[in-house]
């Protein structure tokens, strides 16, 4: 009875994080450091931030790895399809009723004025994140310099996936030299994208350039518009409109960003091409933790590999950290979004317990207002 209500706990909280999370990869695990850490206390604050490192090491949407490490966690294997199935079916169902739209229509509704308020509202539950998270990851002065560092060479362009492992070296470094002893192992994740071209597009290649896609896919969803570019768009698959469209469609939907995938699926077979798009992108995702997950308890016996995912960690952090700088810098452009922010700052600071739906919703509720303003 206990795996059943467990099993139900996770759909429940999932399906309500896929409804409600928007703003990206740090907004999304911002809001779940806060469900399951803070307020149903599945894990401690370290072993979701052991999460957070391992997840950053292999390919795939983040925000939608991290749902299935937790559902595991909870509720074993079947915990983790559930948990990742109950995060994305909201982003789908929506976006494949804009895809319809779009094939009907030809353009998409206006949903500006809430956006315009729902962003520097996503902004203020990241820092809280960060603040959190960061309290736990800096262990000491050495990893408080490397989590800097990173936030620096992010922000000067360096890639999510150099900054992570580079970070991690130099913490390995470290505990070598202040160990003076040599351990073996080291770990890397492995996968090598090869390329199938698509002859006639149809649900099963579809499906297969999807999975490809999606098993190679380092960093950000948003690096997923860049292989889509190359694979359909050069290929005259895709028209480059419909993938800015699809764009379009990432940033105004909840949930993950690569259910953009369902939307382009719908454009090049229909109804069929949408799921096979979806499944194909985020199945590699599935596979890749129900993989990971057993072994991280493992990895930080090794004193070595403990080393080295106390230094990814705080890069996580300081990942989150410089994406926070870098929307703020987009999103937070006059009085009226710097109101937003603030009014949501004081709210995760001040009201700690209070849920990140009523911030999402808040703020686009005073964005919609203040526009007309």
């Amino acid at each position: 009875m206990l795996q059943k209500n467990n099993l139900s706990e996770i759909a429940k909280l999932f399906f309500k994080l896929g409804c409600i999370s928007f703003g990206g990869p740090a907004a999304h695990i911002a809001m779940m450091e806060n469900e399951v850490v803070n307020k149903r206390k599945w894990f401690t604050q370290e072993h979701f931030l052991d999460l957070i490192g391992a997840t950053n090491l292999i390919p795939g949407p983040n925000s939608t790895e991290m749902t299935m490490h937790c559902g595991y966690e909870r509720g074993g294997w079947k915990g983790l399809f559930i948990a990742g199935a109950c995060f994305i079916t909201p982003a789908i169902l929506i976006t494949m009723v804009f895809a319809w739209l779009y094939q009907t229509y030809g353009q998409l509704p206006t949903v500006e004025p809430f956006i315009y308020g729902i962003k520097p509202a996503v902004i203020a539950i990241i820092v809280m994140a960060a603040y959190r998270l960061g309290k736990k990851a800096i262990k000491n002065t050495e990893l408080a310099i490397l989590g800097l560092l990173t936030i620096i060479a992010c922000l000067l362009g360096a890639h999510e996936i150099s900054a992570l492992f580079g970070c991690g070296i130099l913490g390995v470094l470290i505990y070598y030299i202040k160990k003076r002893k040599t351990t073996l192992n080291s770990i890397a994740p492995i996968l090598i994208l090869q390329t199938t071209n698509l002859i006639k597009i149809g649900s099963f290649k579809i499906l297969l350039t999807f999975f490809k896609v999606g098993a190679v896919l380092y960093g950000s969803g948003y690096v997923l518009f860049a292989f889509l570019d190359t694979e359909l768009v050069a290929n005259d698959l895709l028209t480059r409109q419909e993938l800015i469209d699809a764009i379009a469609v990432g940033q105004f939907t909840p949930g993950p960003v690569l259910s953009t995938a369902t939307f382009i699926g719908w454009q090049m077979n229909g109804a069929s091409g949408a799921l096979a798009a979806t499944l194909g992108i985020f199945l590699p995702s599935f596979l890749f933790v129900l993989l990971l997950n057993p072994l991280i308890p493992r990895m930080r016996k090794s004193k070595i590999v403990s080393a080295f995912l106390d230094a990814v960690n705080v890069a996580a952090v300081a990942l989150i950290i410089a994406v926070c700088i870098d929307m703020s810098k987009d999103t937070i452009t006059d009085w009226r979004t710097m109101l937003i922010a603030v009014i949501s700052l004081i709210g995760v600071f001040v009201f700690k317990k209070i849920n990140s739906a009523f911030i999402v919703f808040g703020g686009a509720i005073i964005g919609y207002l203040l526009t007309y303003i």
